[in-house]
């Protein structure tokens, strides 16, 4: 059961300040922004217990939306009630959206991506590293029995197959559901209570709001309103990384709608992968280029605006449903599956940034700041991003 928080609730400026800064420095993609609000709010700050901090990630990777971010509004939510709900999403998205915007403002005039290859090439081994130490500190708490252990090896295992994520976590919580069932605690039948209320509400209804949102988008005229509805479609239904995110925007916007051209598709998804931030502000960038500023508002407040539903409705649930036996196994479950999926994240993003001795070293010297010295992240990414500059 989660732990009471161990320090007094922050403020909303303090909230804002918080994310703001994480926005504003927070590259890598959704496993680096983990790590670092982990690093931040649960170890720097205390705001939140190890224990509440993967309960929200663990819920997080089974709603739709942008994991990371929804952790924010979580953490946010947890804190301050609907308020900081608000403001921590707000504030997470802000800094990447007007850093997205601006590029995109250069793209539509110039059109071609600013080179930030120099800078990426330094700052993605330390983003390696911080994710490390944040799974080394995680598993501990995630991982407390040998069979939590063998379901985060079964679930990066078929993760590695090619199974979809959101399946991968809710085989996790039946695995630990049912190991719970045969110790005898628990009524067989009750077993899978939790993934068939999961599979019948929040699923169900995602998918009900989806296909409402994609009749109303496809009759809906061409200009600003079909554009939210669009991107609130695609904000209700994407589980997954960028590349599933990248299939949802070439249906909707190459292929139906004609709106950009395949090679401005991967311009778009480029910037969100090489902004700090979530990866879902390549809304924003899409919503530029079809319709200036309007349209990057519009964009980003329909991709977004799914996130914060889905937080304000899970929230209040979790610490009720932890109460339950078999939730709080499955739950366990799922905390070991999303830990799972984090480790293969990172291998694939540590396959791809240590390309050289050069990134092996900052790699090294990343851990060394890291573990030894309890160095800020944010102070390393700062550093990385001088040392790549000079680099190339």
């Amino acid at each position: 059961m989660s732990q009471p928080s161990p320090t007094p609730d922050p403020s909303l400026a303090e909230i804002a300040l918080a994310f703001l800064k994480l926005g504003t420095i927070a590259f890598g993609g959704p496993a680096a922004h983990l790590a670092m609000m982990e690093e931040e709010f649960v170890h720097r700050r205390k705001w939140i217990t190890e224990e509440q901090f993967l309960d929200r990630l663990a819920t997080a990777n089974l709603i739709p939306g942008p994991s990371s971010t929804e952790v924010a509004i979580f953490i946010g939510h947890l804190k301050r009630g609907w308020r900081g709900l608000i403001v921590a999403g707000v504030c997470f998205i802000i800094p990447a959206a007007l850093i997205v915007s601006a590029i995109a403002c250069a793209y539509v005039r110039f059109g071609s991506l600013p080179r930030a290859q120099g800078v990426l090439y330094a700052i993605k081994p330390v983003v390696v590293a911080i994710v490390i130490q944040a799974l080394g500190r995680l598993s501990r708490t995630a991982l407390r029995t040998p069979l939590l252990a063998v379901i985060a090896l079964f679930a990066a295992g078929i993760t590695l197959l090619g199974v979809s994520p959101v399946l991968v976590l809710v085989l996790a919580g039946a695995l630990s559901a049912a190991a719970l069932g045969m110790k005898g605690r628990l009524l067989g039948a009750s077993v899978f209570t939790w993934p068939k209320l999961f599979a019948s509400t929040t699923v169900r209804a995602t998918l009900s709001c989806a296909a409402i949102l994609t009749a109303t988008a496809v009759a809906a005229p061409i200009g600003l309103l079909r554009l939210f509805l669009s991107f609130l479609k695609i904000g209700s239904v994407v589980f997954g990384s960028g590349y599933v995110l990248l299939a949802f925007l070439q249906s909707e916007f190459v292929e139906h709608s004609h709106w950009l051209t395949y090679p401005q598709l991967l311009d778009a998804v480029a910037v969100g992968q090489f902004t700090p931030g979530p990866v879902f502000t390549t809304a924003t960038f899409i919503g530029y280029v079809v319709a200036g500023w309007k349209g990057a508002i519009v964009a980003t407040l329909g991709i977004f605006l799914p996130g914060f539903v889905l937080v304000a409705l899970s929230g209040p649930m979790i610490p009720r449903l932890r109460q339950s036996p078999v939730f709080a196994a499955a739950l366990d479950g799922v905390v070991a599956g999303s830990l799972a999926l984090m480790a293969v994240v990172t291998w694939q993003l540590g396959k791809a940034s240590v390309v050289d001795w050069t990134t092996l070293a900052i790699l090294g010297a990343a851990l060394i700041a890291l573990l030894r010295f309890r160095v800020n992240s944010a102070w390393l990414i700062a550093a990385a991003a001088v040392v790549g500059w000079m680099l190339r």
